[in-house]
């Protein structure tokens, strides 16, 4: 399948999501990506999505200066817009759960840097009577310098604590290349919260954390077969772009060029939610599953739940033969619960993986699980893998003070009302608007679908209307509010949004409805 030409955009970021809401384990979701069997779901570009609100000419410039400079404008694809048309947004800053372009308009945001900022951006006990408090008596360069990265990508999002912590740090080096306490303790952390982890090894990002489980899994068991799931996005590490969800699906790309068949040949794909194709591709292919990996809350396809009894299937079926259970937990992990999807769901894998949160929105990830497991890992075992910057101080310190402040009590509940709030309210107001929708929540993760659904795997999700989602999208943005730049990514609450944070975005919705 051809990618877009400049008359249509061809698929969009594939977000699957459950067609109820739930804070129960028994209606979970499940995050997956799709790849080979992307879909092209064109969105007309001929005519300019309609920003009559929006005053976006420098964002406009500064577009066109980076596609010059970096390929497609962007370092992250689903970032270009592609599925809704037009062109992205250029932010300046964030905070709480703001976020501000540089043409100066404000939106609520339900991206949250797609999942780190569980806690809001900047949070506001950085701030004291409008003035940035500079800890330890740092220079004024050092605190700009904070506020700077706030202001772009790495999004600090976090408590005066944690701004000072990283002061701290900052001040000691920020990476070393060699092994410092703070690895310790947020290993301990982790270690505490996820039932699965017993060790764990920390690297740079989610696509580095499930390169190195999958290796893990196949020098544990001696074999090399996998099997992922259509929809389910791993990171874009060659054996793993096979039906790999939203990013590929959003480009209309089928395949990536430049992964050679040799790397997917032991990739086995099912559905999600098809646990009978699994049972198939096991009996075909007995005593060479060497794991089973997924996303245990799809969230690459949008906002996708497991049905009731699939993740114990899976546990059960790889117990039986002798192959590993990985879950894929840089989305969902310390985000449905404190201890991940498999602490909410009660199944526990044989390894996962992490990201986002754990890195207080400093890039990290980290994959772990059983002891004898994880002493196949160098230094301790063979299996080799490495990384210049992994467990640098100044990741470990923003994950340390995330954490801690996520597992203050009442965090998950609070997460779990606001977002139900916000789910129930964009469906009820799209039905009434005669619209086919359909939405679900676990927590501070959520999605919904223009389709009457139920979505229970890619295939549903692919019967959502792209284009309508498009308007929806631009609509949202003019009235100030800021979604996953396409029907096949999750939305992400966090705890700065507030009760009339919600109750705005319903209002929007509602007028937006009535307008497409």
């Amino acid at each position: 399948m051809a990618a877009a030409s400049s008359s249509s955009i061809a698929g969009t970021g594939l977000t699957l999501l459950n067609c109820f809401s739930s804070s129960s384990s028994s209606s979970s979701s499940t995050r997956c990506r799709t790849r080979s069997r992307s879909v092209t779901m064109a969105v007309s570009t001929d005519q300019k999505p309609k920003t009559d609100k929006l005053i976006l000419r420098k964002s406009e410039e500064a577009f066109a200066a980076a596609k010059e400079l970096m390929p497609g404008g962007v370092n992250s694809p689903v970032r270009a817009f592609k599925s809704v048309g037009g062109q992205p947004i250029i932010i300046d800053s964030v905070k709480g759960c703001r976020m501000w372009d540089i043409d100066g308009n404000e939106y609520i945001d339900y991206v949250g840097s797609w999942g780190p900022a569980i806690i809001g951006h900047a949070d506001d006990q950085v701030f004291i009577s409008n003035s940035l408090i500079c800890p330890f008596n740092y220079s004024i360069a050092v605190c700009l310098f904070i506020l700077e990265t706030n202001s772009f990508q790495f999004q600090l999002l976090l408590t005066l604590q944690v701004l000072a912590a990283l002061s701290e740090t900052m001040k000691k080096g920020t990476s070393f290349g060699a092994p410092c306490l703070l690895e310790n303790t947020l290993a301990e952390m982790v270690i505490a919260a996820v039932p699965s982890i017993e060790m764990v090894r920390f690297v740079n990002s989610g696509t580095e954390a499930c390169m190195g489980a999958l290796r893990l899994a196949r020098a544990y068991t001696g074999k090399e077969k996998i099997i992922k799931f259509e929809g389910c996005y791993h990171g874009h590490a060659d054996p793993f772009l096979v039906k790999a969800g939203s990013g590929v699906a959003t480009l209309g790309l089928p395949d990536s060029p430049g992964v050679p068949k040799a790397a997917t040949n032991e990739t086995l794909t099912a559905p999600f939610n098809d646990f009978a194709a699994v049972e198939k591709i096991f009996e075909a292919n007995k005593g060479e599953i060497a794991v089973v990996f997924l996303e245990p809350v799809v969230g690459n396809s949008g906002f996708i739940t497991p049905k009731p009894d699939f993740l114990s299937s899976l546990r059960k079926i790889t117990k039986e033969n002798n192959a590993l259970l990985v879950f894929d937990e840089v989305m969902t992990g310390f985000r449905l619960s404190y201890g991940g999807a498999q602490e909410y769901f009660g199944i526990t894998p044989d390894i996962t993986t992490l990201g986002k949160i754990i890195g207080g929105g400093l890039p990290v990830g980290a994959y772990g699980g059983r002891r004898d497991i994880m002493e196949t890992v160098a230094p301790a075992g063979p299996m080799y893998q490495a990384g210049t910057l992994s467990g640098n101080p100044l990741a470990m310190t923003a994950g340390i003070h995330t954490l801690k402040r996520i597992k203050e009590p009442g965090t998950y509940e609070y997460l779990d009302n606001i977002t139900g709030e916000l789910v129930q309210g964009i469906v009820e107001a799209g039905k009434r608007a005669g619209h086919a929708i359909c939405g679900g929540h676990i927590n501070g993760m959520f999605g919904f679908f223009f389709t009457e659904g139920p979505v229970y795997n890619f295939t549903d999700a692919k019967k959502s209307d792209t284009a309508k989602f498009a308007k929806f999208f631009w609509g949202m943005l003019a009235e100030g509010v800021y979604l996953a730049p396409s029907q096949f990514e999750a939305g992400f609450t966090s705890l700065a949004h507030t009760s009339e944070d919600i109750k705005k975005t319903i209002a929007a919705a509602e007028k937006v409805f009535r307008e497409i």
